[in-house]
This record gives structure tokens, C-alpha cells and sequence, in this order.
């Protein structure tokens, strides 16, 4: 049950933190000027409180679930005060806390001047939810390495997490875009159309990015060998994980070499309801990977790659 739970919390903290950056981000390199105010294309403003608010208590309820792990106690209310100071304190994953709570909290004064200030907000939001972000490295593989060799993983591991958040924030985006009551007529179609192909570059960016590091954290954790590793549990989420992240590529690129230019002919045609309904889908299905793949990391950052072949 324990076990489960952490799942599900490192989960939930992974989904969040990655919308928080990924939206802000996406605010920045995709809309302009006016564009950007909450509310006029995006209600940023309700969407940035909800992920930062909730990214808070999803790291209440991990530290406290981390603390109950390494005191060894059975119940939440056998945890001691002064357990929760040497945690903050003593470790790498307490002060990598720390940071995140600080960051989340810049990011709620942030949000908090977004109707004076909509650019410089965001742009506030995206940095401190990097650093939220972020610092979800120091709770999974990333910060098992030692010297240089653990520097190195670390980063590629932090690299990892800014693109994948990237992704999702984009498609969370074109999701609320592609909504109904968003789309409302020609002018919302246009603005649709446009950012589908604004992402273009940082979309094959972060695919890149993605791949390139997932391969060397591989390399990391578990070296170069395949045989053994696919035998036991963690090897079979490694292998739905990257299966998953094909069909994103390959959806990816439905979207990028037809479904775009078809909706960008529409609306200059003046019908777009065809290639709207056609991206539902699409964005629906690749969006529903990327919350599974999201679900995958969460449980194979509680495993340890070698004592599972050692298991087996």
C-alpha cells in the first residue's frame, strides 16, 4: 500500500509540475503580446494558480510519505518534528524540497501580477517551474550517480524532465485550445492553426532532446547491456515507456505533415470543422499516451534496475 501510494504521488507531482512549465512556457514561444493575458486565448491566470497550489501539497504529501519510509513508523502521526528537520536539512532530496517549495511559492507571487504584468508573469512562472521541475531529478535515478559521472546524470536527467514538461504542456495546450466553447469561430481557428505550426521547431527540439537523454540515463542507470534487463519488472515499463514514446513520435508526425497543413487549408477555405474533429482525436490519443508514459516514470523511479536482474 505504501508502495503504491508513493507511486501515485510522485505521479500526480510529475503530471503538475510538468503542466505548470510546460503551459507558462508555452505562453512565451507560441502567443503574442495581448495573446499572452489570461483569459484572451488561455485562462492562464486559474490554470498557473490550480498547478502551483496543487504542486505544493503533492510535496507535503510526498515528504511526509518519504519521512514515514525512513523513520520505519507505521502511522503518519508517529512522526516526529525533529525526523522531518534532519530530513530537510541532512539530504539531497530535503533541500531539492526546499528549492521546490521556494520556486512554487515565486511562482504564486508571480501568477499573482499577471493581469498588469501578463508577459513578465509568465515569463517568472516558466523560470521558477523549471526549477520545481527540476528538482524532481534529486528523487529518482538522477541523483544515484557519484562525481562527475553523477553531475553528468543529474543533468541529463533534469534535460529530460524540461522536455518531456515542454511536450506536455504543449499538448495540454492545443487540448484546451481544440475545446468547443475555445474554438469558437474563424478567428480562434486561425490562432489554433498558427501556434500548431509555431511548435514545429521546439516540438522536433524537444523530441530530440527527449530521446538523446533518455538514451544516456539508460546508459546510466543500467549500462550498455539489453540482455537480463527486460526479464523483470523495470525492464518491462522501460520497454512500454519507449513503445509509447514511438507512437507519440509517429502521432507527432501525423500532426505535423497533415493534420496542420489540413487545418491551415480549411480555415482559409472557411470550414475547418473536419480537420478540428481529425486533431480532437489525434491530440486526444498522443495526450493519453504522455499521461501513461508520465505514470511509467513515476513507478520505475522506485525501482532499482540492478536488484531486479539480481532478483531474477
Amino acid at each position: 500500500m505504501g508502495d503504491s501510494l508513493t507511486i501515485v504521488v510522485r505521479f500526480a507531482l510529475y503530471l503538475d509540475l510538468m503542466l505548470l512549465f510546460g503551459l507558462a512556457f508555452f505562453g512565451l514561444y507560441s502567443l503574442r503580446g495581448k495573446e499572452r493575458a489570461s483569459g484572451t486565448v488561455l485562462s492562464f491566470e486559474s490554470l498557473l494558480y490550480g498547478t502551483s497550489l496543487l504542486g505544493i501539497a503533492l510535496s507535503l504529501a510526498a515528504l511526509g510519505l518519504l519521512a514515514k519510509s525512513m523513520s520505519g513508523v507505521s502511522g503518519f502521526m508517529e512522526l516526529h518534528h525533529h525526523f522531518f528537520q534532519m530530513i530537510l536539512t541532512g539530504t539531497h532530496v530535503g533541500l531539492s524540497w526546499l528549492v521546490r517549495i521556494a520556486a512554487l511559492l515565486i511562482a504564486v507571487v508571480g501568477i499573482w501580477q499577471h493581469r498588469r504584468f501578463a508577459t513578465a508573469s509568465l515569463w517568472v512562472v516558466t523560470a521558477s517551474g523549471a526549477v520545481a521541475l527540476a528538482s524532481l531529478a534529486w528523487t529518482g535515478h538522477g541523483a544515484m550517480g557519484e562525481g562527475s559521472r553523477g553531475y553528468w546524470q543529474l543533468i541529463g536527467d533534469v534535460l529530460h524532465l524540461l522536455a518531456a514538461g515542454t511536450w506536455l504542456g504543449a499538448l495540454a495546450a492545443f487540448a484546451l485550445l481544440l475545446r468547443c466553447k475555445s474554438l469558437k469561430g474563424e478567428h480562434e481557428a486561425r490562432i489554433l492553426a498558427r501556434v500548431l505550426t509555431g511548435f514545429e521547431s521546439v516540438g522536433a527540439v524537444t523530441v530530440i532532446v527527449i530521446g538523446l537523454t533518455g538514451a544516456i540515463n539508460y546508459l546510466f542507470i543500467v549500462g550498455p547491456r539489453i540482455d537480463g534487463v527486460m526479464l523483470n519488472t523495470y525492464g518491462a515499463l522501460l520497454l512500454m515507456k519507449t513503445l509509447l514514446f514511438g507512437a507519440m513520435i509517429a502521432l507527432a508526425a501525423l500532426n505535423r505533415f497533415h493534420l496542420s497543413p489540413l487545418l491551415e487549408r480549411s480555415v482559409r477555405n472557411g470550414e475547418f470543422s473536419v480537420a478540428v474533429s481529425a486533431l480532437r482525436r489525434s491530440l486526444a490519443l498522443e495526450l493519453s499516451m504522455a499521461v501513461v508514459i508520465i505514470a511509467l516514470v513515476a513507478w520505475l523511479g522506485t525501482l532499482s534496475p540492478d536488484v531486479e536482474m539480481s532478483a531474477g
